[in-house]
């Protein structure tokens, strides 16, 4: 196995398989999944399979960068928010680069556009291969996806 991975309380990570190179994220040990800001979301068929298709804003405070994603649908959940409201999303998985290393997460799709960050990557997605330092922010050099 290797060395766990250092990382702050944000970092900055990619999602090579939706065509994200960069986007900052808050690494939350108090949510569970992942979750990513989408905010026009349209489901669809190719063959028998459910995909989603969503627009994102990967950089806060900027609409001009706009990033069409498409990616097949794992699962529909109902997911509880820091403040207690339930919603139904779409969890799709994607690879996620952060420090030059790179593995498959599941993601939920919400809308974030009034949120500090654009993603969340929660604890099942660090599973074994992270450790937060709550103290630090940006302790990993920002590697490009290969």
């Amino acid at each position: 196995m290797k060395e766990k991975l250092i990382v702050g309380w944000r970092e900055m990570l990619s999602l090579p398989n939706l065509g994200i190179d960069k986007i900052k994220a808050k690494i939350d040990t108090g949510a569970r999944t992942s979750c990513l800001h989408a905010f026009k979301v349209e489901s669809f068929h190719k063959g028998d399979t459910l995909w989603v298709r969503f627009w994102i804003h990967p950089i806060q405070h900027n609409s001009e960068v706009e990033v069409v994603c498409e990616a097949k649908v794992m699962d529909e959940r109902t997911v509880r928010d820091s403040g207690g409201h339930e919603e139904s999303r779409y969890v799709i998985e994607s690879e996620v680069n952060i420090g030059g290393q790179q593995w498959p997460i599941e993601i939920t799709l919400t809308n974030r556009e009034n949120m500090a960050f654009r993603m969340l990557l929660g604890r099942t997605a660090m599973n074994n291969r992270i450790v937060v330092d709550p103290a630090e922010s940006f302790l990993v050099p920002f590697e490009e996806s290969k």
